[in-house]
């Protein structure tokens, strides 16, 4: 079923009772080509272009509970493209040209919403640190504004500039930057992977990895063995346990990283804002609620929640930040598993098991990076060989120290990015 504004007119009409079920619900066959253990944003998307862009249909996508249950449905929804350093760059840009089409691409509105992202600083060094991050975006080929104290006054007059610890001197404004719904991006590729063949199999925990003779040879299940000649490990805050079922120690803690939402509001928030030095981050959903997050919980952790002392200190940041939000009420708050690298970046590589791959350590970045994540994992699945814009995403820069990416300057402390 394609969809249209016609088709939305015509199932308003009537009951809405012509819509079909998105995608099959089969059962897991004996063996695949490739298998993809993780039914997130990240493990959708490889599916889809391993089989749009490379042919490869015979796959399936593992889930051990329901498609888009993970992380790529607990975050705060921000899509952007300013990353500074090469190795990074150029990859978030070329996701951000992915969303960008996103929508038309999967004939599946993902509500990519380009409101702009501001992020603010507060001194004249990081005005500088700005301006040098703007001109790098510019050079990739990205967008990038520098707003002094009164532009920035007239985008957001609701901010508190005068605030005695951080007054607010200016803005770095990347116009391109935005939201866009998660569960739809999840849904969108879940749908397209289908009509090409793939299948999606949801309640099927992987138990274990076959190797035999240094060669992957498949997946052990709850729904029993799957043999397969490729498989992919792209489970986020479950990385490293999965990949320990093949015998591999990944450089990855996984902490816990809240979100919350308030209560559908009026619109007063039009633009995705960052308050750097209170690590608070927040927009407005297209229902009314304030998003908004801040840091890690600071200690690792597999909890799917959060907890009192790092929502106070999140509220915190965001009152300091503007006061009039004091009044909106928290309807709920989520913990998203977050893999955390000692640089800050993340890994698509092969592994030294022929033919199994990994793709984790997303840290920050994993949600804006479901497109480029999934095209660039497809492509070093299918050809042997790393898509340009994922090439120094390399697993063993870990223990060379060779390549290693300190995106945010904060050294090689996993709970610092």
């Amino acid at each position: 079923m394609r969809f249209s504004g016609l088709r939305v007119l015509r199932e308003g009409l009537t009951g809405n009772r012509g819509w079909t079920a998105q995608w099959r619900d089969p059962e897991p066959q004996a063996e695949y080509d490739a298998v993809i253990i993780g039914g997130g944003g990240h493990g959708l998307s490889t599916a889809y272009y391993l089989a749009k862009n490379h042919g490869m249909t015979n796959i399936a996508v593992l889930e051990k509970g329901y498609l888009g249950g993970g992380n790529v449905g607990r975050n705060t929804t921000v899509v952007r493209g300013n990353y500074f350093l090469p190795g990074n760059s150029e990859f978030y840009s070329h996701s951000l040209k992915l969303w960008e089409g996103l929508s038309e691409e999967l004939n599946y509105n993902v509500m990519f919403s380009q409101r702009g992202v501001i992020t603010l600083f507060h001194s004249d060094a990081q005005r500088d640190a700005s301006a040098r991050r703007g001109n790098a975006m510019i050079n990739q080929g990205d967008d990038a504004e520098l707003l002094d104290g009164e532009g920035l006054r007239k985008l957001l007059p609701y901010l508190d500039y005068d605030n005695g610890r951080f007054p607010i001197h200016g803005g770095l404004l990347h116009r391109r930057g935005g939201t866009a719904r998660h569960d739809a991006v999840a849904w969108g590729y879940a749908r397209g992977a289908d009509q090409r063949g793939v299948d999606l199999i949801q309640q099927c925990e992987v138990t274990g990895i076959d190797i035999e003779n240094g060669r992957v040879r498949g997946v052990q299940t709850t729904r029993g063995a799957i043999r397969a000649k490729k498989v992919a490990i792209v489970t986020a805050g479950r990385s490293a346990q999965v990949a320990a079922m093949a015998g591999m120690r990944l450089p990855i803690e996984s902490h816990v990283l809240q979100a919350f939402v308030s209560e559908g509001l009026k619109p007063v928030i039009d633009h995705v804002i960052s308050f750097g030095m209170g690590h608070f981050y927040i927009s407005q959903s297209d229902k009314g609620g304030l998003v908004f997050g801040g840091d890690l919980d600071f200690y690792a952790s597999y909890a799917q929640r959060g907890n009192l002392p790092m929502m106070e200190h999140v509220m915190e940041a965001g009152m300091t930040l503007m006061p009039m939000i004091g009044k909106a009420r928290v309807l709920r708050s989520w913990g998203g598993i977050m893999d955390m690298t000692p640089d800050g970046s993340p890994i698509i590589d092969k592994t030294e098991t022929e033919g199994l791959f990994v793709d984790c350590g997303w840290c920050y970045g994993g949600f804006k990076a479901v497109p480029a994540s999934g095209y660039a994992l497809a492509h070093l699945m299918a050809t042997g060989q790393p898509h340009e814009t994922a090439a120094g995403f390399r697993l063993d820069r870990f223990r060379s120290g060779e390549g290693l990416m300190d995106e945010e300057a904060t050294g090689s402390q996993h709970n610092l990015h």
